[in-house]
């Protein structure tokens, strides 16, 4: 069955006309006669999106009871039975109630689409989960009900539907989007045209990179090589050294001046051992990029220019940016150099910038990974140098009139030996002597053009000049050598170190360090393999770049690390000289496996431990303080039944309230023990809803003694973004608590105030007070501090009230009350669009 299609209506804030639009589409489907039904729609009030309803097939919805109140869920079961062409859901964000068989009403779209059936759905951009930080900047409210965005990117279509902030908060100001006695509220706090402009330019550049993903589907399909400039993309290349910095900050500044502009670092490393950059730069320009918005890549290629233009290309850049040659002048005589080939190759499509820095004209630095060996092109020179400088000195020597002499003719040839040796090492010097003395003794020494020699002092000359040239050959080749082997070593203790420094550290992301070891040898995948005994399959415990391998066998180098461990690398043959630093990163990644392993253990073990220490506070408490009430049950209600005592009205009266006051305590402990295992299981799951305290805080303080509560809760306090079940416990418990250590006759005062971005709520009594050590302490569990009497609880009410409050994304902290006692302080959410405002006047009541 192939799977249905999913069209995504994506909004900036409410009311933009999502629901609207959607609707308008289910008609123009239907008019072509497509079976088109309403799985899941919310009108909201709004009388033209309920008008749009008219005409279409509405599924029945499913009625689901949670905490006493009943809620109307996406009933995904009958669509299914019904089965239609295409279904509307509206809010694809939306969090489902507890007890339904999907946690979020997206995952019931995927059952709908894994069914063959079309799915038209909508959201707001604040509830894309990779947003979440930055909506709550803007806003200053967090959303928890949100959708991962790989849901929305696998859309089949997604439609921004765009409306400007001033025509939205006129649609608000008429009514359309929020009942009047909301509007203002909503102007004044979240529909402010900044958060309103901030949040369109979050779904513009959403939409812009998901439709530039398309385009860049379509330039692979059709094989478009060409550059096609939908947004300005620019690319910095960079060499590993210091100067990156500035190049990819001035790129960020390019970017910065176009709406939408995008920034991509690129190194290129060629495939002959260790990474020729300095790996610590590396790491720290990466940072540097990512810090900024951009993206970091790593790209191995022998033609650092046609690799950074095809890259530029595959991308879709617009421009590149390269920092100045630290090239010295006389080198340009080898080659123009990578910013010159790039500029001649980009074509007309690809801007180039060269960017000035410090660093301009040094000389390199950085250490270099190429072994004992020259470079191709150094010794390319050097034989060029030794085979036919002598010869074109020849030429040139035997065509002019001049007699220098022997001797500075010789000096002539040593000069050329002495340079191939510089160039390309011993061999080409050495060819360069045997090929100068071969011609010296040809043209310049008597008799000339015959190889035989008359004066035997030319014989001395000749000896003396080979021997010279080979003793001065060897002397540079030894000294190059020895420069690129230190360089090689500097290489190696950089990385060397970073390990050493990871193990310090305690560093535990294997996946981090198996990157690092893919970028520093410039292999295409690594993976670290494991087994259990030498017959066991090898499973991968980690891995880093694209098809790592899954057996020893697949993998280009193998590296060992003891019996049932290797670390398996894939993307070319490695010289034996680089196995001695990827012995070391083997060993690193033993560790930092058998540390993240310890870290699993450590923590089972300490959640074992904490099990352990509450289960015996349990126990103890069941001893106890349960016993506690069941004893005065059980004594009031064997008195009612003695036939010894006759009881008067008034007697029976009391053993009852007895009765009752106990069930009512034991009902209270046996709660709090039931909310602090759901709290430990991690199975709350808060229902958020938008409420004022002045609903909760009544109920909450139903069952405490009379006149001994004094609120003070302002008419204007904005609503809040709780869970009217968990708040009401909250309040419940902390009131309770400062009730029951408040001296006699002392009322605990319960105030409310709006701040800047939140709701706070204190409960002050005039008790004993804690002091700050142990301010932490009594929000643990099983924990009671002072002389509270024994039978009064079982020490959860605050741990229970604490993580109810967390859960529903607010805290709970205790402070001194100015006097004497501890204040409560209930930090919650203000409902979205409802931020502080400021209290003009309060009411106070007594319980």
């Amino acid at each position: 069955m192939a799977r249905g299609k999913l069209r995504v209506y994506l909004g900036a804030a409410p009311g933009v006309g999502k629901t609207y639009a959607m609707l308008s589409e289910a008609h123009r489907r239907i008019e072509r006669g497509t079976d088109c039904v309403a799985a899941f729609v919310e009108h909201h009030g709004r009388p033209r999106t309920e008008a749009m309803l008219h005409g279409l097939e509405q599924i029945r919805r499913r009625e689901t009871e949670y905490r006493g109140t009943v809620f109307t869920e996406l009933d995904v079961d009958a669509v299914l039975e019904r089965r239609p062409a295409v279904a509307l859901v509206d809010d694809l964000a939306h969090t489902n109630v507890p007890g339904l068989r999907n946690t979020k009403r997206w995952q019931d779209v995927e059952e709908l689409l894994d069914a063959g059936i079309d799915v038209i759905s909508n959201l707001n951009i604040q509830h894309l989960e990779s947003l979440g930080d930055i909506v709550e900047s803007i806003t200053g409210t967090r959303q928890r009900e949100t959708v991962p965005d790989e849901v929305v990117r696998r859309a089949d279509e997604i439609e921004l539907i765009d409306m400007s902030p001033q025509a939205l908060r006129r649609r608000m100001a008429h009514g359309n989007i929020h009942k009047p006695d909301k509007v203002d509220a909503a102007l004044s706090h979240y529909f402010r045209p900044g958060n309103l402009t901030a949040l369109r330019a979050l779904a513009l550049l959403w939409v812009a990179d998901r439709v530039d993903e398309y385009l860049q589907e379509y330039r692979s399909e059709h094989r478009v090589s060409t550059i096609w400039g939908s947004r300005e993309r620019i690319v910095v290349g960079l060499t590993g050294g210091p100067e990156g910095r500035t190049l990819i900050r001035r790129a960020v500044r390019l970017a910065e001046k176009g709406a939408g502009g995008e920034v991509l670092a690129v190194y290129v490393a060629r495939s002959d051992g260790l990474s020729s950059a300095s790996p610590r730069e590396l790491v720290t320009q990466r940072t540097l990029v990512e810090d900024l918005g951009g993206t970091f890549h790593h790209v191995v290629g022998e033609d650092v220019p046609a690799s950074l233009l095809g890259f530029a290309r595959g991308v879709n850049a617009t421009q590149i940016v390269l920092g100045s040659s630290r090239r010295r002048a006389w080198r340009y005589i080898f080659g123009p150099g990578v910013g010159a080939i790039t500029i001649r190759d980009s074509g007309p499509d690809l801007d180039v910038h060269m960017v000035t820095h410090e660093e301009a004209v040094k000389r390199r630095g950085l250490p270099v990974a190429r072994g004992a060996r020259l470079g191709r092109a150094r010794t390319a020179w050097g034989w060029l140098t030794g085979l036919a400088g002598p010869l074109l000195l020849s030429l040139l020597l035997t065509h002019i009139d001049t007699d220098l002499g022997l001797a500075n003719d010789m000096l002539l040839y040593l000069s050329l030996t002495v340079a191939a040796a510089l160039l390309g090492g011993f061999l080409p010097a050495l060819a360069s002597a045997a090929l100068s003395s071969v011609v010296i003794n040809w043209f310049f020494t008597p008799p000339v053009h015959r190889l035989t020699i008359a004066d035997p002092r030319n014989v001395v000359a000749i000896s003396v000049f080979v021997l010279v040239a080979v003793a001065v050959a060897s002397v540079v080749d030894l000294a190059a050598r020895r420069t690129q082997q230190a360089a090689r070593l500097r290489a190696e203790s950089e990385i060397l170190s970073f390990l050493a420094g990871s193990v310090l550290r305690g560093e535990t992301a294997l996946d981090a360090l198996l990157e690092r070891l893919r970028e520093t040898f410039v292999m295409r995948s690594v993976a670290l393999l494991e087994r259990t005994g030498d017959t066991g399959p090898w499973t991968r415990t980690g891995s880093a770049g694209p098809e790592p391998a899954g057996h020893p066998e697949d993998a280009d180098i193998d590296m060992p690390v003891g019996d049932d461990m290797t670390l398996a690398l894939t993307g070319r043959a490695l010289p034996t000289e680089d196995r001695r630093v990827l012995a070391a990163f083997a060993a690193q990644a033993a560790v930092v496996l058998d540390r993240q392993r310890l870290l699993g253990e450590a923590e089972q073990a300490r959640r074992y431990t904490e099990g352990d220490r509450i289960r015996t506070a349990l126990l103890a408490a069941v001893s106890h303080d349960l016993r506690t009430p069941l004893a005065s049950i059980k004594a009031s209600v064997t008195s009612l039944r003695s036939d010894d005592v006759d009881w008067s009205e008034g007697d029976e009266a009391e053993l009852l309230a007895g009765i009752e006051h106990g069930a009512d305590r034991l009902d209270h402990l046996v709660g709090n023990l039931l909310d602090i295992s759901r709290l430990q299981t991690g199975t709350v799951t808060p229902v958020i809803r938008e409420l004022d305290l002045d609903e909760v805080i009544p109920t909450a303080l139903g069952g405490l003694p009379e006149h001994s509560v004094v609120l003070d809760i302002p008419e204007d306090l904005p609503m809040v973004a709780v869970d009217p079940g968990l708040l009401e416990r909250v309040v419940a418990n902390i009131v309770e608590n400062a009730v029951k250590y408040s001296p006699a006759g002392e009322r605990v005062l319960v105030s409310a105030s709006a701040l800047a971005d939140r709701v706070e709520m204190r409960v002050a009594d005039q008790g004993p007070g804690v002091p700050d050590e142990a301010k932490d302490r009594i929000f643990a569990p099983f924990q009671q501090y002072g002389d509270a009497p024994r039978g009064a609880g079982v020490g959860l009410g605050l741990a229970v009230a604490r993580g109810f409050t967390e859960a529903m994304g607010g805290t709970l902290t205790a402070e001194d009350t100015p006097g004497g006692g501890m204040t409560m302080v209930l930090t919650l959410r203000p409902a979205p669009g409802r931020q502080s405002m400021c209290p003009d006047h309060s009411t106070s009541t007594r319980q």
